[in-house]
């Protein structure tokens, strides 16, 4: 069980599974648990998830990650490898997460979720907070639960700093603090967000190089660990934290070409309004309206902020669906700025849906899974 900053909320993360249980087996091979479609997630040792407990060495176990801008096929290349290697799939979008941002953020639909255990999708209420911390225990208890099984964890989604943050640890800093935030989204309302990235830049004009101006909720916090820390954001990551271990990891990055990239973004902009993206974001709005902040929760997010334009009259739908269509592209070549940065990383051109991809990159995980103990 689980509690969440933000509103009187819990859940137990459970991952979505199909209603048919693998056959038991009366010693189950590395890679083929028994109770691997029906067991919850939890944690019961008493040393942190993702670390040897003392005196214990663990072979390293093997973790895949997929990455590559929207629009790329990520979700379909994760379920397609693990139907094909008896994988369980974490999410890393930072949308994804939460429930009922269901057709903005792009989810795959449930009868497609249900053909392999899905972890970290829609828990969260949309008026509970979702920090890269936080999300960093609630993954390291689902690899923990996805290794005790002897299943394949595959990690998904478009938010590279989630990713990061698992795979390279994060440092310790300072907590949250409401009031001292409340005057920094003050500041921007009056200011605008120039002036906020600006006030960063003085900082540590590091952190601010690589966060980007209209990103205002990475913004604000970057400014408030450098006030109540009493030193730059970049001086702590150099400082040190502690990276995931255990783990023989592998990265699969998607690199299809822009152009047609660009056509796929523009027809699944299309078609998510047409789906009814509209009333899914007045839904929201009615049922959380007292308790969601707009601009720095999922709200803000690609889709969902100009769904709120939209609804307030300032823009037309025509407008909206431009606007979003133009974002997502923008926010696509970001992703692969990130993506591109991430060591270790093996590319493939073209598509994750691809039966022609899905097909080669199978074949590179089999090859580097036979190097190691697990047998799918």
């Amino acid at each position: 069980m689980h509690s969440f900053p933000g509103c009187s909320l819990s859940f137990n993360d459970q991952p979505e599974t199909s209603s048919q249980a693998a056959p038991a087996l009366s010693q189950p091979a590395l890679g083929r648990a028994a109770d691997s479609w029906a067991d919850p997630v939890s944690v019961v040792d008493q040393h942190a998830p993702g670390l040897p407990a003392p005196g214990e060495q663990r072979a390293a176990y093997p973790l895949l990650a997929i990455a590559g801008p929207t629009g790329s096929g990520k979700s379909a290349l994760a379920l397609y490898l693990a139907t094909l290697l008896y994988g369980e799939i974490i999410n890393y979008d930072s949308i994804q997460i939460y429930r009922g941002f269901d057709i903005g953020s792009g989810k795959l639909p449930r009868e497609d979720r249900l053909r392999a255990p899905h972890h970290l999708i829609g828990i969260l209420q949309p008026c509970q907070t979702m920090t890269a911390g936080h999300y960093r225990r609630l993954a390291l208890e689902a690899l923990e639960g996805i290794r005790r099984r002897n299943k394949l964890p595959v990690l998904v989604g478009g938010t590279g700093f989630y990713l990061r943050s698992l795979l390279d640890g994060l440092f310790e800093g300072p907590r949250r603090s409401e009031a001292l935030r409340l005057r920094l989204r003050r500041t921007e309302g009056r200011r605008g967000k120039r002036f906020l990235h600006a006030l960063l830049s003085r900082m540590d004009p590091a952190a601010a190089s690589r966060i980007h101006p209209h990103d205002v909720q990475k913004v604000i916090r970057a400014v408030e660990i450098c006030v109540l820390a009493g030193k730059p954001v970049s001086a702590l990551h150099r400082a040190g934290k502690p990276a995931l271990q255990g783990y023989c990891i592998f990265k699969a990055g998607l690199n299809p070409g822009r152009a047609e990239l660009h056509r796929r973004i523009n027809e699944r902009v299309e078609s998510m309004f047409a789906s009814g993206l509209v009333p899914e974001v007045e839904a929201l709005l009615a049922d959380y309206a007292s308790s969601l902040d707009e601009d720095t929760g999922p709200l803000g997010a690609l889709g969902y902020r100009q769904v709120r334009r939209l609804l307030r009259g300032e823009i037309n739908l025509a407008e909206a669906r431009l606007d979003t269509q133009a974002a997502t592209r923008r926010y696509a070549k970001r992703q692969m700025t990130w993506f591109r940065r991430e060591p270790g990383m093996t590319w493939f051109s073209g598509f994750g849906d691809d039966p022609l991809v899905q097909t080669q990159v199978a074949a590179w995980v089999k090859g580097v899974l036979s190097a190691t103990d697990f047998r799918w």
